[in-house]
């Protein structure tokens, strides 16, 4: 290598890392690649190894319950996605009730978590002292570590009783004679039930929520939120007008990434859920999930029984499902700046791009 050249490369490095994401990659790409020896082939080598890996892990697991649920959909046809049967001794066996339960419980529990852990996002990066962000951004990161077992416990032996003592009583007597929406708070207050799972659940992807949106607030450029202060804007409005413009697309990414939580969660669900497999319209009845059904069911399953086939399907639709909501969060988190090269803005002038001298 001659004289001043790795100084040269380590000055081109540093301007790479202070250049704008679009033109780093272009001189990348139009930079020659350096040939290395054996070691730069073995690290490639293992590095393609282990990307394979995941994509041979992830096919096998899909192969391997698609397969096993294969004789449940073969007889029971496209019906057993939304039949409400369940009869192990008849060997009928239907998703619908827990692909209900699944679905329903989600979306109570997103519906619970986002308003929450807006608050929290906006408290830790707007309205909250110095000294306070620090212990409360803690303890949202301390409840994501929290096992799932411990949630169930929690609820099974405290939440359950409250409700049944306290909420469930009072909404009951308050909205369940209201037209149209009393049916969803009637029933005798047991506690446990598709209410009171979406509540754990709420709970449990509460600080997956809150830290994507506080993270996502904090990467919004100062100068845009000084400005609209020096414009007289109140708090409110810099984090409607200003904040949320900014971050929504990673904001909704976090939501997803809750949602695709909530809806394979097992050991929590299954401890407050109630585990009964019927449809009501009651949000306080008693009901089942995908997941807490199979770990229910799975320990008394015959090996290649109808019954394990239809607990296998039922596990093969909620890896697809958990999966497409897994994707469409990792579409809505892609960085700004990528978003921004792949789709450049219709007539917008390129910036000038500096030359590196070799």
């Amino acid at each position: 290598m001659a004289p001043g050249a790795g100084h040269e490369r380590q000055a081109g490095l540093e301007l790479l890392n202070v250049m704008s994401g679009a033109t780093a990659r272009d001189i990348f790409d139009q930079a020659p690649a350096r040939r290395g020896g054996w070691g730069d082939a073995i690290f490639a080598a293992l590095c393609h190894a282990a990307g394979g890996f995941v994509l041979v892990l992830l096919g096998g697991i899909i192969l391997t319950l698609f397969l096993g649920g294969l004789p449940a959909f073969r007889a029971f046809g496209v019906g057993f996605l939304w039949s409400t049967e369940w009869d192990p001794v008849q060997e009928i066996f239907g998703a619908g009730v827990s692909i209900y339960g699944t679905v329903v419980t989600a979306m109570l529990a997103i519906t619970m978590a986002v308003p929450l852990a807006f608050g929290i996002a906006v408290t830790l990066t707007h309205l909250a002292p110095v000294w306070m962000r620090g212990p409360i951004g803690t303890a949202v990161e301390l409840l994501a570590a929290v096992p799932s077992i411990i949630y169930g416990m929690w609820g099974f032996y405290f939440v359950v009783p409250f409700m049944a003592n306290t909420i469930q009583p009072i909404l009951i007597d308050g909205l369940g004679g209201v037209a149209i929406i009393g049916s969803l708070f009637q029933g005798p207050p047991f506690g446990t039930g598709i209410f009171t799972a979406a509540l754990i659940l709420a709970i449990m992807i509460l600080p997956f929520i809150a830290a994507t949106a506080r993270d996502a607030f904090n990467q919004v450029p100062t100068v845009h939120q000084e400005s609209a202060y020096a414009l007289g804007c109140t708090t409110t409005e810099v984090v409607r007008d200003v904040v949320l413009p900014y971050a929504n697309t990673a904001v909704a990414g976090g939501v997803m990434l809750g949602l695709g939580r909530a809806l394979g969660e097992t050991m929590a669900v299954t401890f407050v859920i109630g585990n009964a497999n019927r449809i009501s319209t009651s949000l306080f009845a008693s009901g089942n999930t995908v997941a807490s059904q199979m770990a229910l069911e799975f320990g008394e399953t015959e090996t290649g029984s109808l019954k394990l086939a239809a607990l296998l399907a039922l596990g093969f639709m909620l890896f697809v499902i958990s999966f497409i909501v897994l994707a469409l969060s990792r579409l809505l988190l892609r960085p700004r700046s990528e978003q921004a090269v792949r789709k450049p803005r219709a007539g917008a002038p390129r910036e000038a791009e500096p030359s590196i001298t070799r």
